[in-house]
């Protein structure tokens, strides 16, 4: 074979390109005072210019659309989309053409051709057409790989491909913070961050709770009986901008009283994130499970169920308790009620609490007072387990508010 034999030409070109929508058209404007050597021509230009906002001409942003110059940017959670052509350039008839459609990622290969079925044959100057979608869900370097096989009119079979590579990008910075409150709440903030060059309208951004839980939104204010986000009516995001969501997990009930089973639960859900940008382009973000780090209740857990917020000096009040035993094996308990400088217990310490078994609870109602005004912290219980002779103290484990009698009743 002679090497410098030219190689045979293809019969048939293929054009491959990105399907967006088209974005606003930005002017710069140029303008001067009057007393410079334009005058006010430039002016005058500007409000004639056919790409101006009437009646603000000085803002950069265009009445008019611009359709995309290059590949553009692909971020993570869009829609991919893609119009394929294959044009016989010929004037030979083309039979047998197959169209195939891959796309390539760091992990597997995807066909998003919308028909394997192979075209009988193709006159000269008609060509074949094929729109691609595929939801990218891959960080990282895609390469599209479109081949095209075909019969000559001689019989020869012929077959080339073209690659497009394109990289896809991180739109948001999502960031999780969990507090564990003592009922067995479970606080979760997510912080979201538009690291994009576009505003984002943020469409939906819920949380999908695990099988144990239910959540509650803290993202609206009630007000005249109507529900207000948080963040106004405009729920823009701006790139480089971040904004904090709240949510609350409260245990369903069949598991509210198993203590065990939701002590070790750290598996909270995932994050639903749905978002807008330019002229209505949807994307969509589902985070991994988020986990939590367990809470170390120790053997025997100390919980307050109820507790007033202001109480009178030296006025008994009651407040109540629930012990839990989280450990797996069965307790015998003696409460002992130590008093501090501010707050007395009023009662008998030292008292039988008898067997609890493991996973169970029980409640109490204890009686006390303080004898010094302000924020008093509620201190001084003890547990003593008498199969293992192992005390538990429980310090700090709540405030209330002291206040004298006479201020009460003037409030």
């Amino acid at each position: 074979m002679d090497v410098n034999q030219p190689k045979q030409e293809h019969l048939l070109a293929l054009k491959v390109m990105r399907l967006t929508k088209p974005t606003l058209f930005t002017n710069i404007p140029v303008t001067c005072e009057d007393k410079d050597l334009p005058g006010d021509l430039l002016n005058h230009l500007m409000k004639d210019d056919p790409s101006t906002v009437k009646g603000a001409e000085m803002l950069m942003l265009g009445e008019m659309l611009t359709l995309p110059q290059n590949f553009g940017n692909i971020f993570l959670g869009e829609t991919f989309s893609s119009y394929i052509s294959v044009h016989n350039d010929s004037p030979h008839l083309v039979k047998d053409i197959l169209v195939k459609a891959d796309l390539q990622t760091s992990s597997q290969r995807l066909n998003l051709s919308a028909s394997s079925a192979t075209v009988a044959e193709l006159k000269p100057d008609s060509c074949i057409d094929d729109v691609i979608h595929h939801e990218v869900k891959e960080i990282g370097t895609h390469i599209l790989v479109c081949a095209v096989s075909y019969t000559t009119q001689t019989g020869e079979k012929m077959y080339f491909r073209k690659f497009f590579k394109f990289q896809v990008l991180k739109p948001l910075d999502v960031k999780t913070k969990f507090y564990n409150a003592e009922t067995d709440e479970v606080f979760l903030e997510a912080q979201i961050q538009n690291i994009t060059t576009s505003p984002m309208f943020m469409e939906k951004v819920s949380l999908e709770p695990s099988l144990m839980y239910n959540v509650s939104e803290l993202n609206t204010i009630n007000k005249y009986g109507e529900s207000f986000s948080t963040f106004g009516t405009r729920t823009y995001l701006q790139p480089l901008d971040t904004r904090q969501y709240l949510y609350c997990l409260k245990p369903k009930p069949e598991f509210a009283e198993k203590a065990g089973v939701i002590k070790g639960v750290t598996v909270i859900g995932k994050l639903d994130i749905v978002w807008k940008t330019n002229l209505g382009e949807r994307g969509r973000l589902q985070t991994s499970q988020l986990q939590r780090m367990a809470p170390g209740y120790g053997d025997v857990r100390l919980s307050l169920e109820t507790i007033p917020d202001t109480v009178n000096l030296e006025e008994p009040f009651e407040i109540t308790c629930k012990i839990t035993n989280c450990s797996e094996r069965t307790m015998d308990l003696i409460l002992e009620m130590c008093n501090t400088n501010a707050i007395h217990w009023c009662g008998v310490s030292g008292r039988q609490l008898g067997k609890l078994h493991p996973s169970s609870s029980l409640h109490l109602t204890l009686t006390l007072l303080s004898s010094i005004q302000g924020l008093q912290s509620v201190s001084g219980l003890r547990l003593t387990d008498t199969f293992l002779k192992r005390t538990y103290e429980y310090d700090d484990i709540a405030q209330v508010c002291v206040v004298s009698s006479k201020v009460k009743a003037e409030s």
